[in-house]
């Protein structure tokens, strides 16, 4: 089935064209490198994996109840709209907010791969070309499986929500080499490593556990990536430079807060748009979803210079300034972590299922020469 029969409704355009700005550079220096940067291009290159084999596709997935994830997440939790609803009704919900969710990851994720692979065209030193090179394969890795998820479990995808296409707009027109680091490492990515570990810590289904930990796991480097890259060139720039940039962000991340709220999804339950946006402000869920996404992108702002008072005004009005202080390396790592854990314990189980199988086979056959 093609994926235009999926969507819920239908996208804009089949091609968003966004015309191309800034120069390619090309660096003739090939013996040299940041030994940081060099270090974490290994890492890239080690770290590859294959969507098809590390994930355990067969894991069936209850088009009512993807994530398992309790109905007091959901908006429509305790109101009048909700007690009117059946129970196939809310697994209609369930589906929809999967669906929506997971439609803005790949979104998102087809956004990163055109920004990474717009940052080894633009970026001028050739290691940051080369770790670039490595994630634009990460990327293109995550969009073909939350395309794969929405297409084979969900069977639903909702067009990417305006916000987040203006951003990704606003990141790939400015012609300035640093921004689709700017756009895409810090605000695009850092938002999505927050939604992505709030479902993997919350979701009692095996299938989206899996994907999410294993995204996030090529997620941390990235970030990491950025934070080099922008904490270097950063400390060169002048103070109205860094005052553009402040602007870009805090610009972004209103659009980010904002483009949270899945209204499109309550609009297809024939809620207004108006009562869909109130009843997404008040919910108290929401509020906390909206915090938390915010606990990466925080700290690696004020890590790589942009902490002026502008910038800070605007997080305190959005109530996330405390999250500064944030251990950003302990996050990365503890994402790091869970991923390979759910390695260990997957194999643990597939190794042992194998010797009860072999062990089986053996007493069958003493049996039959018995």
């Amino acid at each position: 089935m093609s994926t235009h029969e999926l969507y819920t409704s239908p996208p804009a355009e089949p091609i968003w064209q966004v015309p191309a700005t800034g120069a390619a550079r090309f660096s003739w220096d090939y013996d040299d490198g940041r030994e940081r940067l060099l270090a974490l291009y290994q890492k890239g290159k080690d770290k590859q994996w294959d969507g098809n084999k590390r994930i355990d596709w067969s894991l069936e997935v209850d088009p009512a109840d993807p994530l398992g994830t309790p109905d007091e997440a959901l908006t429509l939790y305790g109101t009048p709209h909700w007690a009117k609803m059946t129970e196939k009704d809310r697994g209609e919900l369930r589906k929809h907010y999967t669906s929506w969710q997971f439609s803005q990851f790949l979104h998102g994720e087809q956004g990163a791969m055109v920004c990474a692979a717009r940052i080894v065209e633009s970026v001028p030193d050739l290691d940051a070309k080369f770790y670039s090179a490595t994630q634009t394969m990460d990327e293109a890795r995550h969009a073909e499986i939350y395309g794969r998820f929405l297409h084979e479990k969900i069977g639903m995808l909702y067009p990417v929500n305006d916000n987040l296409q203006g951003l990704l707009g606003d990141t790939l027109r400015d012609s300035r080499w640093d921004m689709p680091y700017l756009g895409m490492q810090v605000l695009i990515e850092g938002l999505a490593l927050a939604a992505f570990g709030m479902i993997r810590d919350t979701t009692t289904k095996p299938l989206p556990k899996q994907i999410l930990a294993y995204v996030m796991q090529d997620e941390a480097r990235h970030v990491a990536f950025g934070r080099m890259a922008l904490r270097d060139y950063y400390k060169q720039l002048s103070d109205a430079e860094l005052r553009e940039r402040e602007e870009f962000v805090i610009e972004g991340c209103y659009l980010m807060r904002d483009r949270l709220s899945g209204v499109e999804v309550l609009e297809n339950f024939g809620i207004g748009k108006q009562e869909a946006k109130d009843l997404s402000e008040h919910s108290e869920y929401l509020q906390l979803f909206r915090k938390l996404l915010f606990s990466r992108i925080v700290p690696c702002v004020k890590d790589i210079g942009l902490w002026g008072p502008r910038l800070q005004k605007a997080y305190v009005d959005m109530g996330v300034l405390e999250l500064g202080d944030s251990n950003l390396d302990l996050l990365m790592s503890e994402d790091e972590e869970i991923a390979e854990q759910l390695d260990r314990d997957r194999f643990a189980a597939e190794e042992e299922a194998r010797v009860a199988e072999v062990a089986e086979a053996i007493e069958e056959g003493g049996e039959a020469a018995a």
